[in-house]
């Protein structure tokens, strides 16, 4: 998994609440286990009309916003069933931390676990930065280290995060990688175990 460190990025407002993973990624992208490729389903009857052609209204498919790596959404992002292939659609996108006042958790969780990155603010910061982010300046930078997050004219707002999950984060550690940071002990216990029960080593 990639570390988080510090994002400079363009940030893409979606003022909508309660989006959930359904329209995160729609029923028949799930077909697969692969992460790449998810990218083309993402809010993909958003972007998309019947004929597949491409909504010019949609933030993410207007010019200004192109490349955006950061997205500020409304309150409840990621409700719905629990499918991991949500944040794997949006970082296969490029969208690496996504803002809200709230999350469902099994999202939430979801994100930690594959390098995205969930910032809560409170209410007015949200909307702060969703009237900017409809501004002529996009940039924003999400320092998770300090744990803020400073909006295109400047301004500085901070947020709450668990100190075990910022760790992982910043490691670029996933369950797999943190399991691993601990291999020479694993080794050790299962050279004991061997030597002190060998009916269990055999076929």
């Amino acid at each position: 998994m990639k570390a988080f460190t510090k994002l400079d990025a363009k940030i893409a407002p979606l003022p909508l609440a309660n989006i959930d993973t359904d329209q995160i990624i729609p029923k028949q992208f799930l077909k697969t286990v692969e992460r790449e490729g998810l990218g083309r389903g993402l809010f993909y009857d958003f972007r998309f009309d019947e004929a597949g052609r491409e909504k010019a209204d949609f933030v993410l498919n207007r010019p200004e916003y192109k490349g955006a790596a950061v997205l500020v959404a409304g309150d409840n992002f990621g409700c719905g069933s629990s499918r991991e292939h949500a944040p794997w659609a949006l970082m296969d996108f490029g969208i690496t931390c996504v803002i809200s006042t709230s999350f469902a958790d099994i999202f939430y969780n979801n994100c930690f676990q594959n390098g995205l990155l969930p910032v809560v603010l409170k209410a007015d910061e949200v909307q702060a930065l969703m009237d900017e982010a409809k501004g002529g300046n996009h940039l924003v930078t999400v320092d998770l280290e300090k744990q803020t997050v400073v909006s295109p004219s400047g301004k500085t707002f901070s947020f709450e995060i668990d100190a075990a999950r910022k760790d992982k984060m910043l490691k670029g550690l996933d369950a797999i990688g943190e399991t691993l940071q601990a291999v020479s002990a694993i080794d050790v216990f299962e050279g004991k175990r061997a030597i002190s029960q060998p009916w269990l080593e055999r076929a």
